[in-house]
């Protein structure tokens, strides 16, 4: 664009001088090579784009449906609007404190067990020296990653079933006696924490893997040459070099402390345990799905997404007062 046409164009614009007008045009111009240089990359990235775009933003305008009285017939436009009704039932329901402690409680379960097997488990397989059997236990431990928790719940009824599990039938063998380990509300959410350290603790160790892949190993060999042993090796080097790791993923998984998965806990849920199983999730699903009432368990699932929102900001602040460089 010539100077000319900068100077038509800032004219044409009121309240907008040459120099903003300037500095647009160079920042347009800038994405127009930055399009022209990467469009492969940009192709690449579209599907992911795409996804996000129609899966995760398009829908927030679903979050309307909290402040009305949805009705499918009326439509999304035409419902009538109701302001704070839903958010004050939904606050002064007395459901709410049984599921908020449910969903807490396995959430920390979860962090305080579920999240330091990974880095353990990496730490451990980084010490082997021998290639063939890293790769071989790194196989086991990723498998049941592929698999659903349906065949995950399934497989843990064949094994501590109380009828027909293969636990309590040993038990029985030997002179115990049978143990609910599926039925029992206070075995419950230990068995929850077990499945999910069987079926993701091989994904997070690969991703602390790579981490520690990325570590200099001019380190090692500074720290081997001042007579450091193995373990202070690891204490010195190792985890300091894979602490922003750490760091940016427990941030993450903050932001779904009221997310603990539906799928798991409704196979997993029956009546003995109802009270201690029924989470958030499960509590959408039987109020919005089955009994229609749209608005209502919009409300719920708005209070996980600002609970996890206030959290992952949280998290962050703490971790950049502490000189790490967090998420943003």
């Amino acid at each position: 664009m010539s100077q000319g046409q900068v100077e038509q164009l800032s004219n044409t614009l009121p309240g907008v001088s040459k120099q903003e007008t300037r500095t647009k045009q160079s920042w347009i111009e800038a994405w127009r090579i930055a399009l022209r240089r990467d469009k492969y990359l940009y192709l690449m990235a579209a599907p992911g784009l795409l996804f996000f775009l129609i899966f995760k933003y398009v829908p927030l305008w679903g979050l309307l449906l909290a402040f009305q009285n949805y009705s499918p017939y009326m439509g999304f436009w035409h419902s009538e609007w109701v302001g704070f009704k839903y958010f004050h039932e939904f606050f002064t329901n007395p459901d709410f404190m049984l599921l908020f402690r449910n969903t807490m409680a396995i959430s920390l379960l979860n962090i305080v067990f579920f999240f330091p097997v990974p880095i353990i488990v990496a730490l451990m397989l980084n010490e082997v020296r021998k290639l063939a059997f890293k790769k071989f236990v790194q196989t086991v431990i990723y498998l049941p990653h592929f698999l659903s928790w349906v065949i995950i719940v399934g497989i843990c009824f064949l094994i501590f079933g109380q009828g027909t599990g293969v636990i309590n039938q040993l038990l029985v063998e030997f002179g115990g006696h049978k143990i609910e380990f599926m039925t029992s509300p206070n075995l419950f959410w230990a068995m929850l924490t077990a499945q999910s350290v069987w079926k993701e603790a091989g994904w997070g160790t690969i991703i602390f893997l790579a981490a520690l892949a990325g570590i200099n190993s001019e380190l090692y060999e500074a720290a081997q040459i001042d007579g450091a042993t193995r373990w202070q090796q690891m204490t010195n080097v190792t985890l300091p070099g894979i602490r922003s790791t750490i760091i940016v993923l427990l941030i993450l998984r903050l932001g779904q402390v009221m997310d603990v998965g539906f799928e798991q806990i409704y196979l997993m849920m029956s009546g003995p345990v109802a009270q201690v199983a029924d989470v958030f999730d499960t509590y959408v699903y039987r109020v919005g799905i089955q009994q229609g009432r749209f608005s209502y368990a919009t409300v719920a699932g708005l209070f996980k997404s600002v609970v996890g929102l206030i959290l992952v900001v949280s998290a962050n602040r703490v971790a950049k007062k502490f000189g790490e460089e967090g998420l943003y």
